[in-house]
């Protein structure tokens, strides 16, 4: 097997010639990472991984479109004709693509013929999938398909990650790697996924809502894995929390808290939240078996209720931990009339504010809370990189509204005479657009737009709409929000219509604590990769952690361009690996003194 320290002792020609097969027919790669190699050599394979993929970066379009051009296609002639170079043979073979039926083997020629058509280019995918060992024939052809409907610019650079994908993987067998740990939490995450609320179930889709049978069968598996792992102390909380702690060198050692949350968004993905859980069970059952007692103890929280999609109590979960349960939830009602007392009693919690009031947490007994987390959205990927460090949980704020305007006959009223609602809220949008987009990491969302009892030959006299702004701090929230108050008003005069806009949701921001975020950068420093520092559009229960201790967080780069909140939602057993290596170097290199 091929070690670092015999790559790093290579010149340039035995440098390449190590790394042969890794960048299909593309030694070039090899020979620019070799010429930036450090000084002292690759400290680690993610800082050799992470060098590669720099020089394909920085190698251009024509360099890099001749790259993608070098993959053969997917049972395509070259595998036919046994053309193929060694690692593809046995990638499309782990893959079963060299026995594919006849109608699979004429559906990919027809998709490779369309594919080539529209982009110029074969179609590329990692068929050795996110732990390494193989997609089936029906995967591959729905990503195929799938894939087909993209933007060619955006296909072009899946092609690219796809490829990286795959080096990544070579390079694993050559240096006789396996990413043990991650594939524990890949493998966690997939078993999770079995359970589902009925009417997503059925169709295979992900959907675990507050107390359902799903929910309580997460909570139950996560107990159990817990006790494996070698936790401690293993309890399910007056809210439904899964804790799980693992005891400091003495008794009365402070913790350190960690953890996120296992429900989910209807037909969402299998990473969100459930990640930040697993990564330190990981962690913890590595401990365990090393026979180690840390300065502090750990404890992992697996968060019932996060995602308020039973119920509108969102964070139920850690607000609880942090005394901000809201009694009036008790008495909410689900989609079905079910109060959340009830769904709690018939889950076994005892259903009262006294045993939920229990539930607060002393900060002064606590380090801090961190949380690892599947990023959400596309920047990590984008950039080829596996983590980044959060600097700040966006502040937002949430409005419904309704534009009130003259509805009238689309035929007859001139359109300087008209009093439109739809077009006073779309050009409402575009300002929202356009003034989030004027200030760094400011987000604005216009989601929903409603025009009731719409007809095609009437000018809208009504229109709902939603607004959903974000930012890093609360000061520049605000501003986004003041502004888009008075242009709504200035619309509306200059339009002559009427407006209602209550507010219906605001959260404050949660910059990271910056000792703790250095923590976390040092962390993935010591990977050998470069840190990368981003915000968090999305919520998180750091959040409400953040109101009582310290907090920062790790994102994990998301698959399929990040995208979260949907089943495409994805990770690699790698980068599961390296959030349980930078996780665990954050608790071995904590001072607490």
């Amino acid at each position: 097997m091929l070690t670092l320290a015999t790559l790093n002792a290579a010149d340039a020609a035995g440098f390449t010639a190590l790394l042969d097969g890794v960048y299909e027919h593309s030694p070039w790669i090899a020979e620019r990472a070799h010429a930036a190699r450090p000084a002292g050599g690759f400290v680690s394979l993610p800082a050799l991984k992470r060098a590669l993929v720099e020089a394909v970066r920085a190698a251009g379009r024509e360099a890099q479109l001749a790259l993608v051009s070098a993959h053969p296609e997917l049972a395509g002639k070259a595998m036919v004709a046994q053309a193929l170079t060694a690692e593809s043979t046995g990638e499309q073979g782990r893959a079963g693509l060299t026995h594919c039926t006849p109608e699979e083997f004429a559906t990919l020629q027809r998709l490779n013929a369309d594919y080539n058509a529209k982009f110029g280019f074969p179609f590329l995918l990692a068929v050795r999938g996110p732990r390494g060992e193989g997609l089936g024939r029906r995967q591959i052809i729905r990503a195929f398909q799938r894939r087909l409907g993209n933007h060619p610019d955006f296909e072009f650079a899946e092609a690219l990650r796809n490829i990286h994908r795959i080096a990544e993987i070579r390079l694993n067998d050559k240096f006789g790697t396996v990413p043990l740990r991650g594939r524990q939490v890949w493998d966690w995450a997939e078993a999770l996924a079995v359970h589902s609320d009925p009417g997503f179930r059925e169709q295979g889709q992900v959907t675990v809502t507050y107390l359902t049978d799903a929910h309580r069968a997460v909570a139950a598996q996560l107990q159990q894995w817990m006790h494996e792992c070698g936790f401690d102390d293993v309890t399910l909380d007056a809210v439904g929390n899964v804790v799980g702690v693992y005891h400091g060198a003495r008794p009365d050692s402070p913790r350190l808290m960690t953890g996120s949350h296992y429900d989910t968004v209807r037909n969402g993905g299998k990473y969100d939240g459930r990640l930040g859980i697993l990564v330190p069970m990981a962690v913890v059952a590595g401990l365990k078996r090393a026979g180690q007692r840390l300065p502090f103890g750990i404890e992992v929280v697996g968060f019932s209720e996060e995602e308020g999609q039973r119920y509108k109590a969102t964070f139920l979960g850690s607000g609880a931990l942090t005394g901000h349960f809201d009694p009036a939830w008790l008495d909410q009602q689900d989609a079905a009339g079910v109060p959340m007392r009830q769904a709690m009693q018939a889950a076994g919690l005892p259903a009262t504010l006294a045993a939920i009031g229990a539930l607060r947490r002393d900060p002064s007994r606590y380090l801090g809370f961190v949380e690892v987390h599947i990023e959400q959205g596309p920047v990590l990927d984008a950039l080829d990189l596996p983590l980044g460090v959060v600097t700040s949980i966006n502040g937002s704020v949430r409005y419904l509204g309704e534009v009130i305007g003259q509805a009238s006959h689309a035929g007859t009223t001139p359109m300087g005479q008209r009093r439109d609602a739809a077009c006073a809220v779309a050009e409402l949008a575009l300002f929202v657009e356009r003034r989030a987009a004027a200030v760094p990491d400011c987000v604005g969302t216009v989601g929903m737009l409603d025009v009731p009892a719409g007809s095609i030959n009437v000018v809208p006299g009504r229109c709902r709409f939603s607004l959903d702004l974000r930012a890093t701090t609360n000061a520049a929230r605000d501003a986004l929000a003041s502004d888009v108050r008075a242009e709504l008003q200035r619309i509306a005069s200059v339009r002559g219509v009427a407006f209602t806009l209550e507010e219906t949701m605001s959260a404050q921001a949660a910059p990271s604590h910056p000792a703790w975020q250095q923590r976390w950068e040092a962390a993935v420093g010591a990977l050998g990769l470069p840190v990368f520092r981003l915000p968090s559009g999305a919520g998180h229960d750091a959040m409400k952690l953040h109101e009582v201790m310290p907090q920062a967080m790790l994102f994990v780069r998301g698959g399929n361009a990040g995208i979260s909140h949907n089943p495409l939602e994805s990770i690699s057993d790698d980068d599961a690996e390296l959030c349980v290596a930078a996780f665990e170097h954050l608790v071995r290199h904590l001072d607490t003194a």
